[in-house]
């Protein structure tokens, strides 16, 4: 149960998040906007992600580019297809910040008359394999664990790959259908000095929950702090909230930043079919994941002083 509630709540919301560094009205904060294949081929996040794609996988240098978009400083998405419209995709979405492939889908790579779920798990777990040491290199330094997800409309498993001793995953597979996707959450999806774990601790154990809201590079500038310094201030029995005012920022700028960033990998997650679409407005996601992140940023760690 515990597994299963990790891999949820991380597909669903708390990869480490990645927002706009402002606050913005509404609409610019979810607006998405649309770019030319040859937008994508002159921009530095696009062109980076191209680059990495085709040498991970050479054959998509003939793929063709079906659709593409970005959110500034947030995501750069890219749809590739092979050319007839027909056959294979894949499918690209890119940290804007950080320039990292955080989230890689592949549809229709393999027959079409036996779907990704009728293999075995050896098959299934070497399909995953084969997609993560293409663009990322290093499946094989991780323990594995696959699952079926409780998903009554459509059968699919959840593969999970961590570090020895670690409670979350490093890299964490949806297989259903015709497609695979595969999600960066840990070590490169920022830079490693933009990431720390354990800002607070329940039962004297690092809270995961906490650490994917606040480990957002948009809120290390805000407050002018290093996540190590973030860190270590929330060890003194000060919260954010505190942190936030005693720097002139308000509570809401904060509240801003992480719940856009955590609307946003719902949206992403929908996107990829990874979790149901919700029958919520993106302003009522928003209302609805502030109460989240309050409870974050207003906690406080006991001293130990």
């Amino acid at each position: 149960m515990k597994k299963r509630l990790i891999g949820g709540i991380v597909a669903a919301a708390i990869l480490i998040p990645t927002a706009a560094f402002a606050a913005p009205t509404l609409f610019e904060m979810l607006a998405r906007t649309p770019m030319t294949a040859e937008q994508v081929k002159v921009d530095e996040i696009g062109k980076a992600a191209l680059e990495t794609l085709y040498s991970a996988l050479p054959e998509t240098k003939s793929f063709e580019i079906i659709e593409a978009s970005s959110v500034q400083g947030v995501q750069t998405s890219i749809v590739l297809q092979e050319k007839g419209g027909v056959g294979k995709t894949i499918t690209l979405h890119t940290n804007g910040t950080t320039g990292v492939i955080e989230h890689v889908i592949q549809e229709n790579w393999e027959s079409k008359e036996k779907p990704l779920t009728a293999l075995t798990e050896q098959e299934i777990k070497s399909k995953a394999d084969f997609l993560i040491d293409k663009v990322y290199g290093d499946a094989g330094e991780y323990e594995f664990a696959m699952e079926q997800m409780e998903n009554p409309d459509q059968k699919t498993f959840m593969l999970n790959y961590m570090k020895k001793g670690s409670t979350t995953p490093f890299y964490q597979g949806f297989i259903h259908g015709h497609t695979i996707s595969v999600s960066l959450i840990g070590g490169k999806t920022s830079p490693s000095n933009l990431k720390v774990e354990g800002f607070f601790s329940t039962n004297g154990k690092p809270d995961y929950f906490a650490d994917a809201y606040l480990n957002n590079v948009n809120l290390f500038s805000l407050l002018n702090m290093s996540p190590t310094e973030l860190k270590e201030a929330l060890a003194e029995g000060k919260s954010v909230v505190e942190i936030a005012a005693s720097k002139n920022i308000s509570k809401q700028q904060v509240v801003d930043i992480l719940a856009k960033a955590q609307v946003d990998l719902q949206i992403q997650g929908e996107n990829r079919g990874d979790v149901p679409k919700s029958t919520l407005s993106n302003e009522q996601l928003l209302k609805a994941v502030e109460p989240k992140v309050l409870q974050i940023i207003e906690h406080k760690t006991e001293s130990k002083k």
